[in-house]
């Protein structure tokens, strides 16, 4: 453990963690960051003599895995607080999973000697035994830094051109007249054909299938039957005929892909069952028998942080979170915080052993914390909108505690293959959650509000002020003056329609209509959305549930087929522009495993999801500086290019606006991925 070995570590770990926040607002998915930065590892730090530095590797591997969980966890809740009604805030996000993350390593540590030691052998954990063939690797020297380095090259030089420079479209999109509703559209985005390359062929046509549905299905059935209506159709305040297919999706296709999305992941949580039982059963025998009767080791590779350190630093945090005035937690909340966040700490350690971190089903088992801590609400009598906060404050932190969980657990797995000092790397993860959570609260901050608009409000609307009241303030990205943040629904105001706005908190007066980034655009924020809906329909009672049923029935009907029901709904509620590019990368992938006669979407395979774990890494980060290019006087939200950067839009015109030169760029990005999945002769002489 060397300041070296922590500091590119937190590094590494500030970079992926930015890059999975924007994958996660983008599209719901995350890749893992543990295999690319044990190969980066591997690669940066080299000792004299031919001493060994695996040891080293490891630590800059277990402090940079941080990062990615940290931010799958924050972006899966957090945002979830502007479809309630509460802006995004740096300090909150920032608090939130600081508490979340400590506490997942805390809570998971005193399981280390039976998960890890006792069940070797009969727990898998993929992702850390794959870490730890690749330091070993790594040892001995190789070229597999060499694909990180060149995808991450390709990812950025294409970001930039594309998104920077402004040398093609963002996205190409056609409507079918011969289908009325329909359309067809296709964002150019690297990072998504990176994520689909990961993912597989198999996951990524499961994806790509719900939104089919969606775009070729029931976007052109409700055009169909609601031409004719002569009044506007609930959720929506306008005729179904005066809609564009995006207005027919987000009014309606939204809330069933919402609807589906949520019954896939209460799937995927029933069948974790048994793991979950099992693994209470086990690790409440292993607290209360050998595990609590061990003596701390002599041996360097059995020292653990003590357990009174461990109890006192938990308590701590859940005391800290209940008195900490930004939280707004009760003492009821605080504890089920503590409780809920042990039992499934312990249940996403062991899972996470038994199918990998990629197969943990994180959504499923959050929606299970969220119905458990409202249902609680309810038996004591807090339903409303006022809960709300309390209750998704509560989900958010167990969320990043159980995340982060897993991903401790596969570390230690890890370090316990090479030999590593567990009191050493369960400090270096802590060191990881502290440096990256400031990366991801202000990535997804700052991503949001590149992405908000706000226009006048016309109108002299004055709110009441029981209305005004508990709403918090927020600046406006107009006239950067603070406004009280006030959602609201139909029927709340006469005459004013749903959604977020901008009151002057002295006058109650409408100033501003806001739509934040996150929840509209290219930030959809799947899960966060789907949290927002679990929430409001058990507290608030509010939710056009006959939508969410449909979305549900769809749910079902694919369980019933002998498919996994949450990749399908996810597609469902993400346009098709967006799982294009991810079905394309799954393509490539087919057509190289074919090509090179592998096992297809097999999880053992380093040369293509290394080249495309670079190129994942370099476009994403490419995507957050255009986006930060919104707060540069002269920028054109509409056009989403910064004038004086975009310099290809004016130099070659043509090829800007051209839906042929956009796709072909795809194309392009396709082949390269293909010869990065090719094993080179250097590699295969070394095997």
């Amino acid at each position: 453990m060397t300041f070296r070995a922590l500091a590119l570590g937190a590094i590494l770990g500030v970079v992926f963690g930015a890059a999975s926040t924007y994958l996660a607002l983008r599209v719901g998915l995350t890749v893992s960051a543990s295999v690319p930065i044990a190969v980066l590892a591997a690669w940066a730090i080299r000792r004299k003599n031919g001493q060994r530095a695996i040891l080293e590797h490891n630590i800059v591997q277990t402090t940079g895995s941080a990062g990615e969980s940290v931010a799958a966890a924050v972006v899966f809740s957090v945002p979830a607080l502007i479809f309630l009604g509460y802006p995004l805030q740096v300090g909150l996000t920032t608090l939130i999973a600081v508490t979340g993350g400590c506490l997942g390593v805390l809570l998971m540590v005193p399981l280390r000697r039976y998960l890890i030691v006792q069940e070797h052998g009969v727990l898998r954990y993929p992702e850390g035994k794959a870490c730890a063939e690749i330091l070993i690797a790594g040892e001995k020297g190789g070229t597999s830094a060499k694909k990180v380095f060149v995808g991450l090259g390709v990812g950025a030089a294409f970001k930039a051109f594309q998104a920077l420079l402004g040398g093609v479209k963002a996205s190409v999109f056609r409507p079918i007249e011969t289908l009325k509703g329909a359309s067809i559209g296709c964002d150019i985005a690297p990072e998504m054909m990176g994520v689909g390359y990961i993912i597989g062929w198999r996951t990524s046509v499961m994806m790509v299938a719900g939104s089919v549905l969606a775009s070729f299905v029931i976007v052109p059935i409700v055009a169909v039957f609601g031409a004719n209506q002569i009044a506007p159709l609930a959720p929506a305040t306008i005729l179904i005929r005066d809609m564009a297919p995006d207005e027919i999706w987000s009014n309606y296709v939204k809330h069933i892909g919402a609807g589906a999305v949520a019954t896939g992941g209460i799937f995927a949580l029933v069948r974790a069952l048994p793991s979950i039982v099992s693994a209470l059963r086990a690790s409440a025998g292993a607290l209360s028998g050998a595990a609590r009767a061990a003596a701390r080791g002599s041996l360097r590779t059995e020292r653990d942080t003590p357990i009174l350190v461990l109890v006192l630093g938990a308590l701590l945090i859940v005391t800290a979170v209940w008195l900490i005035p930004a939280f707004h937690m009760t003492f009821l909340g605080a504890a089920l915080i503590l409780v809920i966040g042990f039992l499934f700490a312990v249940v996403s350690s062991r899972v996470t052993g038994e199918v990998g971190s990629s197969s943990c089903p994180l959504s499923g088992m959050t929606i299970g914390v969220l119905m458990a801590t409202c249902g609680i609400f309810l038996l004591i009598g807090w339903e409303g909108s006022a809960y709300s906060r309390l209750a998704l404050i509560v989900g958010a932190i167990i969320c990043i505690a159980i995340s982060n969980a897993g991903t401790c657990s596969q570390d230690l797995k890890t370090g316990f293959l090479l030999g590593a000092t567990p009191v050493k790397q369960q400090g270096a993860l802590l060191v990881g959650v502290l440096t990256s959570v400031m990366a991801v609260g202000w990535t997804a901050y700052l991503l949001n509000r590149a992405e908000t608009t706000e226009k006048r409000f016309e109108r002299a609307i004055v709110l009441t002020e029981s209305q005004v009241a508990s709403a918090e303030l927020t600046g406006s990205i107009e006239d950067g003056c603070d406004y009280a943040f006030v959602r609201l629904q139909d029927g709340d105001v006469a005459g004013v329609t749903a959604g977020t706005y901008l009151v002057d908190p002295t006058t109650r007066a409408i100033v501003w209509t806001r739509e934040d980034g996150i929840g509209a655009g290219r930030l959809q924020a799947p899960q966060a959305k789907l949290m927002s809906v679990v929430i409001d329909g058990l507290l608030t009672h509010r939710l056009p549930w006959d939508l969410i049923l449909i979305g549900a029935a769809i749910a079902v009907f694919i369980e019933l087929l002998g498919f996994r029901a949450l990749t399908f709904a996810v597609g469902v509620y993400l346009p098709l522009s967006s799982t294009m590019p991810v079905f394309l990368g799954g393509l490539v992938r087919k057509l190289a495993d074919w090509k090179f006669r592998r096992e297809p979407d097999a999880e053992d395979e380093p040369e293509g999801v290394l080249w495309c774990s670079g190129l994942i890494a370099g476009a994403s980060i490419l995507a957050i500086g255009a986006a930060m290019l919104g707060f540069l006087s002269g920028f054109d939200k509409d056009a989403g290019y910064h004038p004086a950067v975009a310099v290809l839009r004016e130099w070659t015109p043509k090829m800007a606006t051209s839906d042929l030169a956009a796709f072909g760029l795809l194309v392009v990005l396709g082949v390269l991925m293909f010869r990065g999945a090719r094993k080179s002769s250097a590699a295969q002489h070394e095997r």
